[in-house]
């Protein structure tokens, strides 16, 4: 009798989609009790939001959806929230015969963003530092390169 080679069909528990799942649910786990730790006022959610806003000014909220991968109905929630506590502004602008409201960080949202900043960077210096620095930055381009094979196979229906 033949000695037939059978290859190992890895399990999905062994895969890398695996291993980012709950590593991103770790680090949502652990934003949320951080946040409440450190008696942030903001969400986890709120606070990557006006980090986005910050980073890619004048955005609009279909865009910023976009990002945030939420529908435009949780990221209309944000907005709202973020807009009472004065950290943002929205204004309204016509392109192409469309309304857009564009969202603008206010100086408050500025300052906050940079407080909170500081409050959390210790901790997530922590969580890094076992890893030199060229490795986490090889596994960063390594995984935004996963994603942008990702969003080559999915219809992004925000």
């Amino acid at each position: 009798m033949k000695n037939i080679n059978i290859k190992k069909i890895p399990h999905y528990t062994e895969s890398i989609f695996y291993e980012l799942k709950q590593t991103a649910r770790m680090m949502k786990f652990h934003a949320a009790q951080l946040f409440e730790l450190l008696n942030i006022e903001l969400t986890p959610e709120e606070y990557s939001a006006l980090d986005t806003i910050m980073c890619n000014p004048e955005l609009c909220q279909r865009d910023l959806a976009k990002l945030l991968l939420l529908d435009r109905a949780n990221t209309g929630r944000i907005l709202n929230r973020l807009e009472d506590k004065k950290y943002i502004s929205r204004s309204a602008e016509t392109k192409n015969n469309r309304l857009i409201k564009k969202v603008i960080i206010t100086d408050d949202g500025i300052k906050q963003l940079n407080e909170i900043n500081q409050k959390i960077i210790n901790e997530y210096m922590v969580i890094t530092e076992k890893i030199p620095p060229e490795e986490f930055e090889a596994v960063k381009l390594s995984i935004r390169q996963l994603r942008t094979n990702l969003e080559k196979h999915i219809q992004n229906k925000i």
